[in-house]
């Protein structure tokens, strides 16, 4: 493995503009260049075993051609001979016969091997062929891993440098850093355009819709809001975790619309996304509107002189902390932040009088940062 893990030995300044083109970073190319002096060897030693070969493959050829001229003469021999049957005894003229039924046969044999012989060493040579391909092949991965060893920036932008594990905890990677193959060590951010990966419980992604609109609040500039919109939702939660077998999260991404100077790369930000709008109106806490079944109407507790009545109201948005109510309040009613003990009701402990209570103000109820009626998912 030491052959392919890599010493980062030069690297541009971090956080610096880098242009197109330019040497980012340079590795250490010691084992590279034996890597690359070894496939030059198999190369030339290659090409050497294939003229060697050829050579070799067209002296047997020429074997194969002698073998069947011999044994064409031989034929030839035996026909002459054969003529000569008329003043030879019965013995000899069998004799003869039988020579040249031989050497027909052993023409005939040779005749048909060749062609075979032939494919043999053809597909000698062709196997050379390939494995010298194949070296050269290798010869230009290891010019091009050569060349590798020396990155270059392939856009404009600013130079970020990503973390790893170095003894115990989580560090930026640095010049003579030695790292793995395929290990993602930097990266090259455009600053006019950036995304901010985020999360959203499983809970609230039902809500969040792409192109929703969102703000970015920064921690490191605690007045800095952003505009930003959705541009991506997973399709599966996140993986793994301490929290992973209980919680789930949704990643999403956000375009940011208006950029700002102060703005870098791996900022903490918080997003609120905007899931509805409706027209000003009335907002009462979340927990004074009841509903006894997913399909019931939901109502409210109303105080009415000493004691508190129930009625339905029309809820037009909600989130996770207060509710608009479309009709069925008015502004300056008070109502109940908890169930009040009505008449039939078994509750020693609670009566009319000392449930909580709280005015119904639009104004008090109203978030400071945006209009009466929108709600966000945090």
């Amino acid at each position: 493995m030491n052959d392919f893990m890599q010493v980062l030995q030069s690297v541009a300044k971090v956080g610096g503009q880098v242009k197109k083109g330019d040497q980012v970073a340079g590795f250490d190319t010691q084992y590279q260049l034996l890597r690359l002096d070894d496939y030059r060897a198999t190369v030339e030693q290659d090409e050497r075993t294939l003229r060697s070969q050829d050579a070799t493959l067209d002296v047997q050829r020429k074997s194969y051609q002698q073998s069947l001229d011999q044994a064409k003469g031989a034929v030839e021999k035996a026909k002459l001979d054969i003529k000569t049957t008329p003043v030879r005894s019965q013995i000899d003229a069998e004799t003869l016969k039988l020579a040249l039924e031989e050497a027909q046969a052993q023409l005939k044999q040779i005749q048909t091997q060749i062609p075979f012989q032939n494919t043999s060493l053809d597909s000698q040579r062709r196997i050379s062929e390939l494995q010298a391909e194949q070296s050269k092949q290798e010869l230009k991965r290891a010019e091009k891993n050569v060349e590798k060893m020396t990155v270059t920036a392939p856009m404009d932008g600013m130079l970020v440098m990503e973390s790893m594990m170095r003894g115990s905890e989580f560090s930026t990677i640095q010049q003579g850093d030695q790292l793995f193959p395929g290990q993602m060590f930097a990266r090259i951010v455009d600053p006019r355009s950036m995304l901010v990966a985020a999360i959203v419980n499983q809970a609230d992604v039902e809500f969040v819709r792409v192109n929703a609109k969102a703000n970015l609040s920064f921690d490191a500039y605690p007045g800095l809001v952003l505009p930003a919109h959705v541009v991506s939702i997973a399709a599966i939660p996140k993986a793994g975790g301490q929290r992973g077998a209980f919680v789930k999260e949704i990643s999403v991404y956000l375009k940011i619309d208006q950029m700002d100077a102060r703005v870098i790369p791996d900022l903490s930000v918080s997003v609120d996304v905007f899931v509805g709008a409706g027209v000003s109106q009335l907002v009462a806490p979340l927990e004074s509107v009841f509903q006894d079944g997913q399909n019931a109407k939901p109502y409210v507790f109303v105080k009415a002189g000493e004691r508190f009545e129930k009625r339905e109201v029309e809820i037009a948005l909600r989130n996770n902390v207060a509710a608009a109510v479309a009709s069925g309040l008015k502004a300056g009613e008070v109502i109940a932040l908890e169930r009040p003990v009505m008449p039939g009701d078994v509750a020693p402990d609670q009566t009319a009088q000392s449930m909580s209570q709280k005015s119904l103000d639009a104004v008090a109820w109203r978030r400071q940062q945006i209009t009466v009626g929108e709600f966000h998912v945090v």
